[in-house]
């Protein structure tokens, strides 16, 4: 594996459990309230987006049952059509399976790639 596709997959598995952490702190009705919150999980699926579209072609390639085009799509619409991006959608696919079976993908990578945890 490339140093650089694993220095990115340790950064979107940061982003991963950090969102997962924040996320238990809410429910939908606090976090439709919550603007600092939305701004956060917002930012946080930008950089995640903007990591995956760094990555090789080749890991992405030989990984393709991970969801890297809806990543890269979510970051888009974040970054680029803020007025237009819908909490209720971004709540969605924040408390849905899809951010732990992201985490669990990535793991799954690193240690197929013979990555050392922590490393």
């Amino acid at each position: 594996m490339k140093k650089r596709d694993e220095i990115l997959l340790r950064y979107i598995q940061g982003q991963a459990a950090l969102l997962l952490r924040l996320m238990k702190e809410y429910d939908w009705h606090r976090f439709q309230d919550d603007e600092l919150a939305q701004n956060g999980v917002s930012m946080i699926l930008i950089k995640r987006g903007e990591s995956v579209k760094l990555l090789s072609k080749d890991l992405k390639d030989a990984h393709s049952g991970v969801r890297w085009v809806s990543i890269t799509n979510l970051r888009n619409i974040a970054a680029h059509n803020y007025e237009g991006l819908h909490m209720d959608r971004i709540w969605g696919n924040v408390t849905n399976r899809r951010i732990l079976e992201l985490l669990e993908q990535v793991n799954n990578i690193l240690h197929a790639e013979g990555v050392e945890e922590g490393k």
